[in-house]
């Protein structure tokens, strides 16, 4: 089962999102995956990168849920985009640590903001640490990266 898979299946059975929320949330994870392996200057299919160009241009844009939502989403999306830098920083510049691998976790944040948004805080509350324990990397993982472990 993919990282796509699981998130789907969180994102249905547990978080009982909408099925814009959910395809809105799963292109948004494609696309950070795919900009993130940019960075890196990881191989890049040509398909997942048009599959990209598409979502980020026209299907996430034109999403009913985040046409809904577009400026609690286009907040979220800042801070996830700044964490997600900040943490490429500290990775860059050799300090990366605990939090710089707690920032590239961003994309939880804005789940837990749709959480939010679709079922209120009450309800986001119960279900907050279900969003965190999505985070599927390890930090034994992560230092792996830099040659640590």
């Amino acid at each position: 089962m993919t990282a796509l898979d699981s998130l789907r299946i969180a994102f249905n059975d547990t978080f009982r999102l909408p099925p814009a929320a959910t395809d809105w949330l799963l292109m948004l994870f494609e696309a950070a995956q795919l900009f993130d392996d940019c960075a890196d200057r990881d191989p890049i299919k040509r398909g997942e990168l048009n599959s990209v160009i598409w979502a980020t241009l026209v299907a996430m844009p034109a999403n009913p849920f985040y046409q809904a939502h577009q400026v609690q989403l286009s907040t979220l999306l800042g801070n996830f985009i700044l964490k997600w830098q900040a943490s490429d920083i500290a990775e860059r510049k050799k300090m990366h640590d605990e939090v710089s691998f707690v920032w590239r976790a961003g994309y939880y944040d804005v789940v837990l903001g749709v959480v939010t948004l679709c079922h209120g805080p009450a309800v986001a509350h119960d279900l907050a640490i279900n969003v965190m324990q999505l985070y599927g990397e390890k930090y034994e993982d992560y230092l792996k990266e830099f040659g640590h472990a």
